[in-house]
Formats: structure tokens, sequence, C-alpha cells
């Protein structure tokens, strides 16, 4: 079933439930400004944001945005979470699709916080139309849509910041990145990235979509299925809003959710040794429901793995595994030392050494792209600091989509091994996997007609 499109009015609702001060203080905000569309804007000129998917992590950006322009529209396919945010706000208009706020002229930059299913077409259609775009990770479902999702940005030219803001911790994680590069670890020999393990369900039963929700249009991409849900501790579970990350339709699991933090800290410290192959990628995984020549036989459950053990093995003999167990973090080690970093910790004998040999001054900046980087103890208020730099100054971001979805392939192509219980091999420049149909299967997916991601 292909979209409908629906623009929700909110100057009644807003007259109702703010002020007549609060109605006067949007005019500002399109008046006499120049916008992104017409060329970079001075500093001087705040940025107006659109924010699509106005859940927990939506709302999140939203707020780190309004630190350096203004939100002026919202879009949800569930009216409740809409109006809440439209109305945290002040916007004027909300939408139920995307389509018709794309043509907002006034909008500069998308911020799309949607499920992963939703995050490739949205990007793809939001950067055509000329706009800006942070896109919350993971950007891809499948290796195909990085593909699109380049061939689109090739075609633009526009500014795309992944949310990975773990690229912008400076006391651990960039820390790390930079020792690294200054060889103090020598060359890496094994990287095992820690990602945590993930829940399995009792059977969710079908159940009435919300009417808040316009459930045909979530589901996306995605084949139609009965909306299936259920009460836990108060929280809606199921097919919907935040556990829609552990079912395969809609996204890839832990491996994508956090494996696209730490298996992109990992690609970054790895440099040109993550550009090797063919490489071979074996693994063991516990599977909350059986599967059938990769597909889950049932739809009543959570389907991604619950528990995991990845290796994937570079020609030089570089180990990166990828696994559920031990402290969350990345453990590099190499033939002069090893070190452990996570978002709280960053340890090891070479860490130590820094005490008596620090880094050069200008190791940090070398390791972030040549830009020097924001110094505030909060990776996401450093984190959005240089996404509107890269977006005022036209430049590409350090959260970039190439270096995102060359890990991220990796996460697609181990996630290919564990539904099929085997080894696999696959060559990351050729992004197909060798000699093997029934895992390039995998590479795309059928989507829904009316949902298919054109790049023109």
């Amino acid at each position: 079933m292909a979209e409908k499109y629906s623009r929700q009015n909110r100057r009644d609702f807003i007259t109702r439930t703010t002020t007549g001060l609060a109605a006067v203080s949007w005019a500002p905000y399109f008046a006499g400004r120049r916008s992104l569309a017409e060329g970079p804007i001075s500093k001087n000129d705040r940025i107006n944001f659109a924010l699509i998917g106005c859940g927990a992590m939506g709302r999140y950006d939203a707020n780190e945005a309004r630190n350096h322009g203004d939100i002026v529209a919202v879009c949800d396919v569930d009216s409740q979470r809409r109006e809440s945010a439209a109305n945290d706000h002040q916007v004027e208009d909300s939408y139920e699709h995307y389509r018709e706020l794309l043509d907002e002229k006034d909008v500069d930059v998308i911020i799309c916080a949607t499920p992963d299913h939703w995050h490739s077409r949205i990007l793809v259609d939001s950067i055509l139309a000329g706009k800006d775009v942070y896109c919350e990770k993971p950007l891809t479902l499948t290796i195909e849509e990085g593909q699109l999702i380049r061939k689109a940005a090739a075609k633009t030219g526009r500014i795309i910041n992944v949310g990975t803001q773990q690229r912008s911790h400076n006391k651990t994680f960039l820390t790390a990145i930079a020792m690294i590069q200054e060889g103090r670890l020598g060359k890496l020999k094994r990287i095992q990235c820690a990602i945590g393990d993930a829940p399995s369900s009792a059977i969710i039963p079908v159940a009435p979509v919300p009417g808040s929700l316009n459930w045909d249009a979530w589901q996306g991409q995605a084949a139609n299925v009965e909306f299936r849900a259920t009460k836990k501790n108060d929280q809606l579970i199921g097919r919907i809003h935040h556990t829609f990350r552990w079912w395969y339709e809609y996204s890839g699991g832990t491996l994508t959710d956090w494996g696209a933090h730490h298996v992109d800290i990992a690609v970054w410290a790895m440099g040109q040794q993550a550009h090797q192959g063919p490489v071979t990628i074996s693994g063991t995984a516990t599977l909350p429901v059986e599967f059938k020549n990769g597909y889950p036989v049932r739809n009543d459950m959570y389907n991604t793995p619950t528990a995991f053990h990845v290796v994937i093995k570079f020609p030089d003999g570089l180990e990166l595994i990828i696994r559920n167990d031990t402290d969350r973090g990345v453990l590099f080690e190499g033939t002069q030392g090893r070190l452990f970093v996570s978002r709280g910790r960053l340890s090891g004998a070479p860490v130590e050494a820094l005490q008596v040999d620090p880094l050069p001054e200008d190791a940090l900046r070398n390791a972030y792209k040549g830009i020097e980087p924001h110094n505030d103890p909060s990776s996401h208020v450093n984190h959005w600091r240089q996404f509107v730099d890269s977006v005022r100054e036209r430049r590409e971001p350090i959260s970039d989509i190439f270096s995102h979805i060359k890990a991220l392939n990796f996460v697609h192509a181990a996630n290919v091994s564990l539904r099929l219980n085997r080894e696999i091999i696959y060559n990351p420049e050729a992004e197909v996997f060798v000699g093997d149909d029934q895992a390039n299967a995998f590479v795309a997916r059928q989507r829904r007609m009316g949902y298919e991601i054109d790049v023109g």
C-alpha cells in the first residue's frame, strides 16, 4: 500500500495550549534569514531544523539542535508523539508523513530519528530535496541501502551526519584513536567489540492498533503483518516504537544497535586495514526462535540474537571480534600493547605511559580530520557542535556516511553469518559474498510496493 500524506494544522491547538506571546515568537524563524537552500548561511543565522521521528532519541536530538537553531516542523506517524513534540517546540504545522515536510523551503536540516527501517529512504529523499541531514544510526537495513545512500550523496553533495556520537568523546574514544594512529599499540592484531546482549520475548499477541498510530505507514518498506503488542512493566512492547530493534524486519538487533557504535570505532582505528578483503566471517549465536534458510519460522516473538560471538578474519591476520559478553567497550590489541576503551573508561599500559610520554599537541586534531575538537565533557554536545560547524562550513562531518557504511556492512555480514549458521566469505570492496548465492540474497531485500528507494 502506497503512502498517504496528512498535514496537521496546529494553529488552533497552539492557541489553546500556549500564550499569544509564544505565537509571536515564531515569526523571526521564517523572516529575514538566508536559507541553506540558497547556499551557506552566516554563523549569526540560526538554522531551521525539522524533526522526523518524535520518540525519545528524536526528542533528545531536537533539544540539542535547539542550541544552534529552531525546530520549525515535526513529523511522526504516531499522532500522540507528534502532537507532544509539536507542543514542546511550539510548532504551528506538523506532519503524519514526511514527504510534504520536504517541500517546506524554510527547512534547512532534517533530523531523522525514526525506527531503523525508515532511515535510508527518508535520508535519500531528504538530500534529493536539497536538505542536509542528521540521521540516527544505523543508516541502513541492508548492504544495498548503503550503496543507494552513497549514490544519492554523490549526486547532491549535501551534508549528512550519522548519530555515532562516540566519535566526539574526547576523553576516551578520540584519545584512543589518536593513540593508535600515533603507533602507541604498534600494528593492530585483534579488536574485540563487546556490545551487550539482547532480550527475548514470550509470545506477543495480535492486538488492536492504537488509535494514534498509522500502522501501515509505520511498517514502511517491511511486509504488511498484523500488529502485535503487549504490556510489560507498564510499557508497550512488540512490533512498535522502542522494541522495533529486536525484529529483523525492522533492524538488526544489538549488532546494528550497539554494533553501529563500537564497530565504527574499531573500523576507524583500523584505517586501511579495514579495506582488505575478502574476509572470513564465522560465529555462534543464541536465536530466540527457530530459523530456516536464514529466516525466522514464526512472527510472534523477537527474532534477533540474544547472545553471539562473531570472528571476522582479515587477510593480514587481523581479527575483529563482535561479542555480547565481557565489559561493553572495545579492546584493542597490537604488537606493542593493548588498551580498552568505553564511554566511561580508557585503560591499559599505553594509557598509563601517557603520563611520561603524552601525545603530541595536534594528535587529537589529526585524528579528528584536522578539525579542532570541541572540549565539552558531553560527547552529544560536541557531536552536535561539529555537525553544525560542518553544515555552516560545507565540509564532511566527523561521522561521515562512508566510514559508517563500511563499518555497518561488517555488522550486516555478521548477521548474515548468524542467520545462516555457517561461515561466509565477504568482499568489503565489492560488497558481495564470494561464491555464495544464498548469502548474496541478503545484500538487498524486497520492499513493499510504494515504499521503494528512488535515487533518480
